[in-house]
């Protein structure tokens, strides 16, 4: 993908396309609504406990070990299987992604992974590399014991935008394909959630990280050639094949999606148990702050639909902010809304903004941490 491609931007905003394909990186680089009013919003669904902080996914380093020990030691409450692209090919998120399908192979080329008849040497790197992280994982959590656990994959749109055909297009050019990819990965998202569930002994909530959707949506993905652009994916499109294959996972399912506009009312019709954003981002909060997305959040949380905020920086800022200055978009959000401030902890779980791949390890460290500092500000704010 040239350096100019939307979906490749989206991938390395989030934190989860730092590595690309055949390169490596030392490891320290840098719904029904009961009621309209916000008042009474609707119960959210029974998912994890309240006040919990967890992670996105990427990290760090190349040691499966200590991630796992990082994120188990960090996040108790819900340790985010960590992902650690730094590793190379069959780490990135495409490439750990395309090790799960069933019945379909893809290789890596010069412009990234493109399918392939038969499983080949990029192939089975990825599933022994998840085969290892799945290792240290289990041993990690067999110690410490959490009843929630949360695994993170590439959801089926960023992955026909990132994968390539034989004949070199994206699978997203093709309709077919793109159903047939989206059934894979179902197939494989509900093996692979049957076996962390063994491993670890917890509840597993799976993860679908969608950057590059609103790309999707918007038409503005080159084609091949450079020369034009691939036709734009229809919203109603776009939420039937999620909501396909959101209904067959046995798990909560959260829809991740750290663009600056994410499309969370599509995300949250899917059937999302939760939509996680970048709540940084500057449409969300101050004076920038959009009404369409302030509204769409509204009525997510409206609905009983709770959010995975993203609000501890990515990269180790100049400061390390306080508790309270990281609480604070958080709470204004919830009143400018008029939401209390109480319902926090079952409305909203606070992450980092995006994935960790960029930051050091220090700060890795630190900002998991916060994260679980954060759910217990919510769990309290008046102490906050």
């Amino acid at each position: 993908m040239s350096s100019e491609d939307p979906l490749a931007a989206a991938l390395a905003a989030a934190g989860l396309g730092d590595v690309r394909p055949g390169e490596s990186r030392p490891p320290e680089p840098r719904i029904e609504v009961v009621d309209s009013t916000p008042e009474e919003p609707a119960a959210p669904r029974e998912l994890w406990p309240e006040g919990v902080g967890t992670g996105v996914g990427s990290l760090p380093g190349t040691d499966p070990v200590d991630a796992s020990a990082l994120v188990t030691g960090e996040t108790p409450g819900m340790p985010a299987f960590p992902e650690l692209p730094a590793r190379g090919v069959g780490a990135d998120m495409i490439g750990r992604t395309v090790g799960l399908l069933v019945d379909l192979s893809a290789e890596v080329v010069p412009t990234g992974w493109r399918v392939t008849p038969r499983a080949g040497r990029d192939l089975r790197r990825a599933r022994d590399l998840m085969s290892t992280d799945l290792d240290a994982f289990g041993d990690a959590c067999d110690r410490s014991r959490p009843s929630w656990v949360k695994v993170q994959v590439t959801g089926p749109w960023t992955l026909a935008a990132a994968v390539e055909l034989p004949t070199g297009h994206r699978v997203l050019t093709d309709h077919g394909a793109v159903r047939e990819f989206a059934a894979s990965l179902g197939e494989g998202l509900r093996a692979h959630v049957a076996e962390v569930a063994a491993r670890t002994g917890g509840r597993v909530v799976v993860q679908l990280d969608e950057p590059g959707l609103p790309a999707v949506l918007a038409g503005s993905l080159p084609t091949a050639s450079g020369y034009g652009t691939v036709r734009a994916v229809r919203a109603p499109d776009a939420e039937e094949v999620l909501r396909e294959l959101i209904a067959g996972i046995d798990a909560p399912v959260v829809v991740h999606c750290c663009a600056d506009t994410p499309p969370i009312r599509l995300l949250a019709a899917a059937g999302a148990a939760a939509v996680g954003i970048d709540a940084t981002r500057p449409a969300f909060h101050g004076a920038t702050a959009e009404p369409r997305a302030l509204d769409a959040i509204g009525e997510t949380w409206d609905s009983g639909v709770p959010l995975l905020l993203g609000l501890v920086p990515g990269l180790a800022p100049a400061r390390e902010p306080g508790i309270g200055e990281l609480v604070r978009p958080a709470y204004e959000l919830a009143d400018r809304l008029g939401f209390d401030r109480r319902r926090l902890a079952r409305l909203a779980v606070p992450t980092p903004a995006c994935g960790l791949v960029g930051a050091t390890p220090a700060w890795a460290e630190r900002a998991l941490g916060l994260s679980r500092e954060l759910g217990r500000a919510f769990a309290d704010p008046d102490e906050s």
